[in-house]
């Protein structure tokens, strides 16, 4: 009598308070370590009754990592256990029995285990190779847990189809979530209506969170790179909803991840696949001009790994390199990608598909130092090292594109620790992670537009970019986990506190090359207008950087009250210090400007601008992020087959960098705009930033004299709120989980709201404060000599309030892969209903005075409808085949609709026509030949996008002027990639 089943647990207040007090007492500073961790947990019999005095004993089968407990009246539970084969051995009245089990990343799964008249024989189950020896070894079944869960093995990262080497691709196995590739080849995961900013990878425990910039994950951001190396992840778990105290820095998902570790055996790999330009299909840009950009993507590395002293001390390498050389399309905006003859022919032969060159190196080094049984070292350190050549698509032109760094180093030290009825989890860590565009063309940038600014056809000459921003430091995180304390049920306890020093640094000089702007309908060789930027003063830098300390602490309890309830309840409470923000002062002379400014003063505007002023005491650090996770999951037929779980929660992200030192940066470098009197364009010259055009404009060191005798007259500035808070998101979740079989289902109903987010206004305003003119609900006050600053330009305002609200409805069915069956299933289908309140989820909104003019708009992004499908079969003939099937309905996207009169403009939703909006169909095969005990050689062909299937990235949003609605309003303006692409893998393991 076998049962698999999970567990969790907590208790009442005077436990959770006892518990806390102990972690205190102890000086544990704690953190995530237990995330990745698996716990065996269950009942020793003997014959028929609770053994009184057993001892458990949990081996791994590779590293030859022992754990040993007592049970106590017969319940036992080996904590801290890596993921991994494992034999347990039980003794009890000097008779044994032994079970080979596999547990996953943060699996807490019961193993009911017998002696004497009630041992068993252990049923057949998976095979797992380890090196040099074949165990048997099956995986056990987590259903009772609360959390909305996935597991992603490392069967999965091996034989499903894919093309990236991301190992995060695979998380849209998981119902809700997306992994995305742009037309520029980038990468976001996302989960449901948030965007990628809300999410947070923890690997070995050690949360990867992106400090400066948006994508959730450090370095993540507007890159082809992959975050880590593939082939030094073991596996990891997708928590979409629901996780537990421990995880912090997040709002929508977790995904916690284990890095593989040496074994007793020498060993290990090497792979190198590639596509090229006829490997795959061309574009649709690329069939109308007849010429397909070159096109190839080379993916290399090794794996190294053995004893250093067999059973004590091992070590694992990886290396892996990423060589790309990628298509982009560069397609006029407004309308003119129909008819780009109407362009001045000189810019025509800018439009069309180029390539774009990319370079990624990865290292990864791990040492496993098992000095003695209650005790673990590990050593690991990653390094990340690409270059790229990137922001140019759509209606930036090839020579329009920036030249990109973008470097990552982290090094963690961890100490395990197990007593008996105790863990202890200590990490040290350090990280350094830079990311610096720089404009690739040293020239004035050339911007056409269609009579506003806003209104872009194409971008050419120098781009804007020059940024260094980046995050280094360290951290001491431990989590303290006491096993099985018999009261009112039994209880497993986890708490922890996290310390972490980090020096943030956000240098954006924006624009670098000064923006011309020119109007097709007017003077192709006059501007109207030149955005630029320049040091306050000749001595500013556009840099700034924040020393930052973040707090943690934890605690929860798994209560499992009896044989089918089991109840999770978890509180935490994070706190971050951030002196660029709190001690911020506003320059005087600025001040000075506001209070006296009338328009912003005045009833109408909705803006108390000494909400916006700070004179470096105003403004505190947020202290209430409490965070509350409880969950539920009730046995209902007592087999754990069928399980009804739930939960309820708040959890804390954390706002982005580089909008906090927008307050500064635009500051001591601000952008510059001035008008040029020009026809089409008048402006009134008594205005000192609006001048008469000279061919000297052309001189950046007529422009930086032109601002030197007044640096403030022109100047885009920021303010932010003082009362700025931490978004936050609240998650409700209910399903049924049933076991059939080796089948698994799942429903679930989700419902998660974000609150929050940093938001940025435009702050300018008319006489009388008004921010439309008279009579309209259309047209933001852009006119910085007449409704910005006196004596200033924009003023750009930012508080929070940006919101999201999405309910799901995510089915999931899996056959798990074992070898014993040769073959597995899984499907993901998810419904959701998202919306926000506002044209974007992070940045500006400055189409109204404030967000209640945009309405709830249904998210850009997120389908209705979404199917993941994969399968793995081992074929005759030593094949391993795969698939994966991704389809979706069209996606909401927005954009402005002036059919009602230009006065009355709205931003608008709609839905691209069509059943599917996106469809994708991916294949692989894979053979291995076998040299020996220790030798293979194997070859694989993977096929992306097998039938070619033709999917959008950008499209045209423009609803039309009045009476003119737009006829290509939807029409696609980008491809997403990848079109029918082969590659080929080959590679060898010894």
């Amino acid at each position: 009598m076998t049962r698999f089943r999970t567990s969790s647990s907590m208790s009442q207040r005077s436990l959770l308070a006892a518990a806390l007090a102990t972690a205190l007492l102890l000086g544990a500073p704690a953190a995530f370590a237990q995330s990745t961790a698996a716990t065996i947990r269950g009942q020793v019999m003997l014959d028929s009754a609770p053994a009184a005095d057993a001892e458990v004993t949990a081996t791994n089968l590779a590293t030859g990592l022992r754990r040993t407990v007592r049970a106590s009246a017969g319940r036992y539970s080996v904590a801290g256990l890596p993921p991994g084969a494992y034999r347990v051995d039980v003794t009890a009245n000097g008779q044994t029995s032994s079970r080979d089990v596999t547990v996953l990343v943060g699996q807490t799964v019961t193993l009911d285990m017998g002696v004497g008249g009630m041992a068993e024989t252990a049923p057949a189950g998976d095979a797992t190779n380890l090196d040099t020896m074949t165990v048997t070894a099956p995986m056990l079944v987590e259903t009772r847990t609360s959390e909305v869960a996935t597991y992603v093995t490392q069967k999965q990262i091996q034989a499903l189809p894919q093309g990236t080497r991301n190992f995060l691709a695979f998380a849209d196995i998981v119902p809700g979530m997306q992994f995305t590739q742009g037309g520029d080849g980038s990468t976001r995961l996302r989960s449901g209506a948030q965007d990628a900013s809300a999410i947070n990878v923890f690997i070995d425990g050690v949360g990867q969170k992106n400090y400066v910039l948006p994508g959730g994950v450090s370095g993540q951001d507007s890159t082809r790179g992959n975050p880590f190396p593939q082939s030094a992840i073991g596996e990891y778990k997708v928590i979409s909803s629901n996780y537990k105290a421990e995880y912090d820095q997040l709002s929508s998902a977790a995904i916690t991840a284990v890095t593989r570790s040496g074994s007793n055996e020498f060993g290990g790999s090497f792979f190198w696949d590639r596509t090229s330009t006829d490997w795959r299909s061309a574009t649709e840009g690329e069939e109308v001009s007849g010429d397909k950009a070159e096109f190839k993507e080379e993916q290399y590395g090794a794996t190294f790994e053995g004893p250093i002293i067999r059973d004590r001390l091992q070590f694992f390498l990886a290396y892996e390199a990423k060589e790309y050389i990628s298509p982009r399309t560069v397609v006029p905006g407004q309308g003119f990608n129909s008819r780009p003859g109407d362009l001045p022919a000189e810019l025509q032969p800018l439009i069309g598909t180029f390539s774009a060159p990319f370079k990624q190196d990865m290292y990864f080094g791990k040492l496993t130092w098992t000095p003695g049984d209650a005790h673990l070292v590990e050593l690991t350190g990653k390094f990340r090292e690409e270059t790229e050549f990137s922001n140019f698509d759509g209606t930036r032109t090839l020579m329009y594109g920036s030249r990109k760094d973008n470097d990552d180093t982290r090094v963690d030290l961890r100490y395990q620790f197990s007593g008996e009825g105790f863990l202890n989890d200590f990490h040290i860590t350090y990280e350094d992670a830079s990311w610096r565009p720089r404009a690739a063309t040293i020239a004035p940038g050339y911007v056409l537009t269609l009579d506003d600014p806003g209104e872009v056809i194409l971008e050419a000459g120098g781009g804007p970019d020059y940024q260094d921003k980046g995050q280094k430091g360290y951290s001491l995180q431990d989590d303290l986990t006491f096993s099985a304390f018999e009261w009112a049920g039994s209880h497993t306890v986890k708490m922890g506190v996290k310390y972490k020093d980090v020096d943030i640094t956000a240098l954006e000089q924006n624009p670098y090359n000064a923006q011309y702007y020119y109007d097709l309908d007017q003077d192709l060789a006059v501007p109207y207008q030149v955005r630029f930027g320049a040091p306050l003063g000749g001595v500013g830098t556009g840099s700034l950087t924040t020393s930052g300390k973040q707090f943690g602490i934890y605690l929860q309890d798994d209560w499992e009250v009896n044989d089918r309830l089991t109840l999770n309840l978890g509180l935490r409470w994070d706190y971050e210090t951030n002196p660029a923000y709190t001690d911020y002062a506003t320059p005087g002379d600025f001040v000075d400007a506001l209070r006296a400014w009338d328009n912003i003063n005045a009833a109408g505007s909705g803006i108390d601008i000494d909400d916006y002023i700070s004179t470096g005491s105003e403004r505190d650090d947020f202290k209430d992020a409490w965070q509350p996770r409880l969950g539920f999951s009730y046995d209902m037929s007592g087999d754990e087959r069928h399980v009804l779980f739930g939960g309820a929660g708040r959890s804390y992200d954390r706002n982005l960098f580089t909008q906090l030192a927008l307050e500064s940066t635009k500051h001591s470098f601000p952008p510059y705009t001035y008008r040029f009197d020009t026809p089409g364009h008048a402006c009134d010259q008594a205005t000192p930033t609006c001048l008469p055009w000279d061919e000297s404009f052309f001189d950046p060191a007529v422009l930086q004299a032109l601002v030197g005798a007044n640096p403030n007259l022109g100047a885009e500035r920021y303010v932010l709120n003082n009362d700025i808070k931490t978004p936050y998101s609240d998650q409700f979740s209910l399903g049924m989980r049933n076991l059939y079989g080796a089948w698994i289902t799942e429903v679930t109903l989700s419902h998660i709201k974000s609150n929050d987010g940093l938001v940025f206004h435009l702050g300018n305003r008319r006489p009388g404060g008004d921010f439309f003119a008279p009579g309209t609900t259309w047209g933001p006050p852009w006119d910085d000599a007449a409704f910005g600053v006196p004596g200033y330009g924009r003023l750009i305002i930012g508080t929070n309030g940006l919101e999201t609200r999405a309910n799901s409805l995510a089915l999931k069915i899996d056959k798990p892969y074992t070898a014993a069956s040769g073959w597995g299933v899984t499907v993901a289908y998810t419904f959701t209903d998202a919306e926000q309140n506002a044209n974007t989820t992070s940045g500006g909104a400055f189409d109204y005075p404030d967000l209640s003019g945009f309405g709830w708009l249904a998210t850009t992004g997120v389908p209705e409808h979404r199917m993941v499908a994969t399968g793995i079969y081992d074929a005759p003939g030593g094949i391993t085949l795969s698939a994966k099937l991704t389809l979706a309905t069209p996606s909401p996207r927005q954009g402005t609709n002036c059919l009602a009169g230009w006065n009355d403009c709205i931003i608008d939703y709609y839905t691209p026509d069509g059943t599917l909006g996106f469809k994708q169909f991916d294949l692989a095969a894979s053979r291995t030949w076998k040299a020996g005990d220790s030798f293979s050689f194997f070859v694989r062909g993977d096929l992306l996008n097998a039938f070619n299937w033709v999917n959008y990235d950008g499209r045209d949003d423009w609803f039309g002027a009045p009476g003119e609605p737009n006829p290509n309003l939807g029409r696609p303006t980008s491809q997403l990639l990848p079109t029918r692409t082969f590659k080929l893998s080959m590679g060898f393991n010894w």
